[in-house]
């Protein structure tokens, strides 16, 4: 141990978060939690935000980490305080978001006791995050942030929990800050086995229709430009996950888009007619699968993760690749450089050909009504592919998802795994204050929007310029298009009947951020550039669109992906004697 001094454990804390380099923590004090905020007052490395609901304060967290690639950290009292971050734990676990959550606990003499505004917030975490800590003496403080910052940090990304109690807070000790964090049995694997790297090489070489399967891993590891090298080196087609969207340019003529429940139906097809899968980063999940059984019928599997644990968990890899992605596409490229390849022409051209007939299709209106579909494409037009993109969780993501403009990794942020409503404005408020410079947009639906509006609050009085649209269809579309296509058109519980109630630009000018509204294709544009003068205060511009509008194309739950549609009842021609 380097140095030694007698601090209160909330100093501690304080300190041991500048040391660890945390620049901003997002947060609602509280009684148990009440001793960390007293030396975080007089903190000049540390900024506290104080925002409107604890979910607000770990969805925040989420949003600067991933803008940062920093690790976000939150902070929350006991009881109520910290169930109330389960929600975002829960969303960063499923999509490796490195986070860590503070929270208070009872008086550590009080602990299983009922105490007022006690919760067991250690074991009700524990299936949702890397590690979760309980600190019960102010010396053990240092120690338990170093390690959490590494766990969350390093190997696959994810959230942990410190729990303090209020006596290990209020208590005084030696502070001791470890010279070298030691983590028994946490060995992350880095570098990928050579001899399957030259296996995964050897199936490269005899493929004929070939798939480069990516996943958010890719992103995550920062390997954008080593997938890049090695998709011009090979040839290989190209489908990015929701969470991978950007980890290759949407212009380049190999990526061909998001597969799964919604993909394309030329990504969707590339999966289905396969004979090798080159999945990196990715986890084989149920919306990409659909009917795991039919998947990929005929494809061998490279599969290479960070993450062990996801090896063959739902696809046998034939070769099962562990490392870190930057360095598995980095020798993939040394050692594919110059190698002898098969012509991928006839395959490439079907893939396009599918893509070029199956184009999402963005029609200004339907029926008189502004098309969702045109409104997110125009916002990605006029914001371009700089911009950073966070969307709520619904239809309203499947078409950013398709439309905007990826162009960068890291320019998208949304809820993957989790499919959190509600994620979008904290969200875009931590992006914000990690990208202070670039023009951060939201895309809500009207259903996310209401559950964690109360944000723009914090980012008005804090001076984050966000800008969110909220595109208002009046339902909670997503469960409204399962309702048309498979309970009979019976709309239980899904009409929001929300046309001016609330009014949301008047909602958005009482919590100081400037409100808009475009019924109409000719406003569009008007009220966008009008948002985009803004940038002193939040802005949220509400379009109001068709009501029944689909996501196309669909892939039903629990079907195969050879079954997806273009439209209610309408599969593609797949021509696959162009094959």
């Amino acid at each position: 141990m380097a140095e030694e001094k007698i601090l209160t454990g909330a100093q501690m804390l304080v300190e041991s978060l500048e040391r660890v380099g945390v620049e901003v923590v997002f947060g609602i004090p509280g009684g148990a939690i009440l001793p960390a905020y007293d030396p975080l007052f007089d903190s000049e490395l540390v900024r506290h935000i104080l925002v409107r609901h604890e979910q607000g304060a770990g969805h925040a967290a989420e949003g600067y980490a991933l803008a940062t690639g920093k690790v976000g950290v939150c902070m929350a009292t006991s009881g109520p305080g910290a169930t109330n971050l389960v929600t975002p734990l829960a969303n960063a676990y499923m999509d490796s978001v490195p986070i860590v959550a503070i929270t208070g606990q009872v008086g550590s003499a009080s602990i299983g006791t009922d105490a007022f505004q006690e919760a067991d917030i250690r074991g009700i975490t524990m299936p949702i995050t890397k590690h979760s800590f309980l600190v019960t003496e102010p010396r053990l403080i240092p120690g338990a942030i170093a390690a959490a910052f590494r766990l969350a940090a390093s190997g696959r990304p994810g959230p942990v929990l410190v729990d303090i109690s209020k006596d290990a807070l209020a208590g005084t000790g030696r502070f001791q800050w470890p010279d070298a964090v030691e983590l028994p049995g946490y060995h992350p694997v880095t570098k990928p086995h050579s001899k399957q790297l030259r296996e995964a090489v050897r199936l490269i070489g005899e493929a004929k229709r070939p798939v480069l399967y990516v996943g958010g891993g890719v992103i995550k590891a920062q390997a954008a430009d080593a997938l890049a090298d090695l998709v011009k080196n090979t040839g290989i087609p190209v489908v990015t996950t929701l969470m991978a969207r950007g980890a290759l340019p949407d212009s380049d003529p190999l990526n061909f888009g998001m597969p799964g429940m919604h993909g394309t139906v030329a990504a969707v097809g590339a999966l289905q007619r396969s004979d090798l899968l080159i999945a990196l980063g990715t986890r084989f999940d149920d919306r990409v699968t659909g009917k795991l059984s039919s998947f990929a019928p005929d494809a061998l599997v490279i599969h290479a993760d960070i993450d062990p644990a996801e090896i063959s968990k739902n696809r046998v890899a034939d070769v099962p690749i562990v490392g870190d992605l930057r360095a598995v596409l980095d020798e993939l490229n040394e050692l594919l450089r110059g190698s002898d390849l098969p012509d991928l022409g006839p395959w490439v051209t079907y893939l396009t050909s599918l893509r070029t007939k199956y184009a999402i299709e963005t029609e200004p209106t339907k029926e008189g009504r502004l098309s969702p579909q045109y409104v997110i494409k125009r916002i990605g037009e006029i914001a371009g592919p700089d911009a950073m993109y966070v969307s709520g969780v619904g239809q309203h993501q499947m078409w950013a998802a398709h439309l905007l403009p990826f162009e960068r990794p890291g320019r998208w942020m949304n809820s993957g795994g989790a499919g959190t409503m509600g994620y979008c404005v904290p969200a875009a408020m931590g992006v914000k204050v990690g990208a202070p410079d670039d023009v951060v947009w939201g895309i809500d639906g009207d259903g996310c929007f209401q559950m964690t509006n109360q944000e723009l609050v914090t980012c008005a009085l804090e001076g984050i310029p966000i800008k969110i649209a909220v595109i208002n269809n009046e339902s909670l579309g997503m469960v409204r298009q399962w309702q048309t296509l498979f309970y009979g058109e019976r709309y239980s519980n899904t009409d929001l009947k929300s046309l001016r109630v609330p009014d949301f630009p008047k909602l958005a000018e009482a919590m100081g951020c400037v409100g808009l509204r475009a019924e109409t294709v000719e406003e569009v544009d008007t009220v966008l550039a009008e948002a985009m003068a803004v940038t002193d205060r939040p802005v949220v511009v509400e379009f109001v669109v068709h009501k029944d509008a689909m996501v196309w194309p669909m892939v039903a739950a629990g079907t195969s992906n050879d079954d997806i549609m273009i439209a209610k009842g309408l599969a593609p021609a797949w021509d696959e004697e162009e094959l």
